[in-house]
């Protein structure tokens, strides 16, 4: 297998080459959004309650979020398309145990085995690609790749609701098997061997980050479960130790994973800061609104599968719209008024209950699918807006790794609160009270959060833009 050092010119990639990004995102998107209309039966199968298949879903969002950094270097050590075939068999077997779980912890143990392959999928396609094409020609190429990124979670909830229906669970996992070996197929056929063997990694710190991580989720897990409260108190203790650790290990190494200094460009530590908090909340949604349609309405898994898919599909929509209302409003207004839209929306899920028109939540999702279009959209702009070049690769990487961990503490996060409710004697008989209180919770967290935003500058992204120089002046 021929080892290359850098991208070279005289290398035609295949026109075929972003497929394989496609099919990596394609695969991963539509496991996670199946998953979530599929918890209350996978609950019955497993003997567990629907209120406690959060772990399922964390188990692989963290071991994305702690995975995530070695990509770039294991591409480097062994091969991007050796990473990229073992990566996609480690996502396989991780999905085909899965299927053959019998109770909650195998299932949680099969996911974060799927988490080690689906961390390295996305990332090494992406730099595989970045490194066979001329720029020029990257953006074209990205855009026709990221399209699964888009149509999965639109198919997933509706495909995940026949599933149910008409197979068994099962069937959501081993559906990544036939995908996954076209993938490998297309992989050995047409996809580059980029490596650089040199390459630096800083060990010490990724240790540091992943313990900080691992311990800070595993506290809100422990809670959630009302299993031990004193160990949770204790990991939350360890990741904050953790992280001060990294901080420290970081301003002393000049190689750090993530650099001291890209907390020093404002709009980075304003969007990341922001990114976070903001995206608990709405991440708290993809677990949240399937165990209300089926658990609280007492819908079935197709229909809860189809009120769930205008979420995805008016993300889709709304992707037109992104730029020309930041080049009229601006970055700081956008993402400050948008938060607080999405925080009124969150709260007004407590109108909605069993009797109310299905039609009604398909257009209220469809309002809120746009909105978090938009949101997703200019927070992730802004912030790498003012990061120098030589920021952009640990900057982009902090910033997806920040996104798992948000979807981690998001669901961590809306699972405490729901079981806190459903356990108090008097919401007991009554779990769609439950639902609307934890929503209303969430919501006005997401409204505050809007604060972070406020923060920005009124030209903050303007380099992003193409406003003319009325409209910044006015924006001043």
């Amino acid at each position: 297998m021929q080892k290359i050092m850098a991208a070279d010119n005289t290398i035609k990639p295949s026109p075929f080459l972003p497929i394989l990004l496609a099919i990596a995102i394609f695969m991963q998107q539509l496991d996670a959004t199946i998953l979530n209309t599929a918890l209350p039966a996978m609950a019955v199968d497993l003997g567990q309650s629907p209120l406690n298949m959060q772990s399922a879903i964390i188990a692989y969002a963290v071991t994305l979020a702690i995975m995530m950094p070695l990509s770039g270097f294991l591409a480097d050590k062994l091969g991007s398309r050796k990473l990229f075939m073992g990566s996609m068999v480690m996502f396989m077997i991780g999905s085909v145990l899965c299927a053959a779980s019998s109770n909650l912890g195998l299932l949680v143990i099969a996911r974060v085995i799927q988490g080690l392959g689906g961390a390295m999928l996305t990332p090494v396609a992406r730099l595989t690609m970045m490194q066979a094409y001329d720029r020029s020609k990257l953006i074209t190429v990205m855009n026709y790749a990221i399209m699964p990124a888009l149509i999965g979670p639109v198919l997933g909830p509706i495909i995940g609701g026949y599933l149910i229906v008409y197979t068994s669970w099962h069937w959501i996992f081993l559906l990544n098997v036939p995908i996954g070996l076209i993938g490998l197929l297309t992989t050995w056929q047409i996809m580059p061997n980029f490596s650089n063997p040199n390459d630096h990694f800083d060990g010490v710190g990724f240790f540091l980050f992943a313990a900080s991580a691992f311990c800070m989720t595993l506290t809100f897990e422990t809670i959630s479960h009302f299993s031990n409260v004193l160990f949770g108190l204790i990991m939350a203790v360890a990741g904050i130790g953790a992280l001060i650790a990294y901080l420290f290990h970081a301003r002393q190494n000049s190689r750090a994973l993530y650099p001291p200094h890209l907390i020093l460009v404002r709009t980075f530590r304003v969007g990341l800061a922001g990114n976070m908090v903001s995206r608990l909340g709405m991440s708290s949604l993809p677990l949240l609104l399937p165990l209300l349609f089926q658990v609280a309405f007492h819908y079935d898994a197709i229909t809860s599968g189809w009120l769930l898919m205008p979420l995805a599909l008016a993300s889709i929509i709304a992707k037109p719209f992104s730029k020309p209302l930041m080049n009229r409003f601006g970055y700081r207004r956008i993402l400050t008024y948008n938060t607080r839209l999405i925080g009124v929306l969150i709260m007004s899920l407590v109108l909605f209950n069993a009797q109310s028109p299905q039609w009604l939540i398909l257009i209220f999702l469809s309002i809120l699918g746009a909105c978090n279009s938009l949101q997703f959209t200019s927070m992730n702009t802004i912030t790498m807006a003012d990061l120098r070049a030589n920021q952009v690769s640990s900057g982009n990487s902090l910033i997806a790794v920040n996104q798992q961990l948000a979807l981690s503490f998001g669901i961590a996060i809306g699972a405490l609160l729901l079981q806190i409710f459903n356990r108090m004697n008097y919401f007991a008989h009554n779990i769609t009270t439950s639902f609307h209180i934890t929503f209303l919770i969430l919501g006005v967290f997401t409204f505050l959060s809007s604060w972070i935003f406020a923060r920005l500058h009124p030209n903050d992204g303007d380099n992003l833009l193409f406003r003319t120089k009325e409209k910044v002046l006015q924006s001043k």
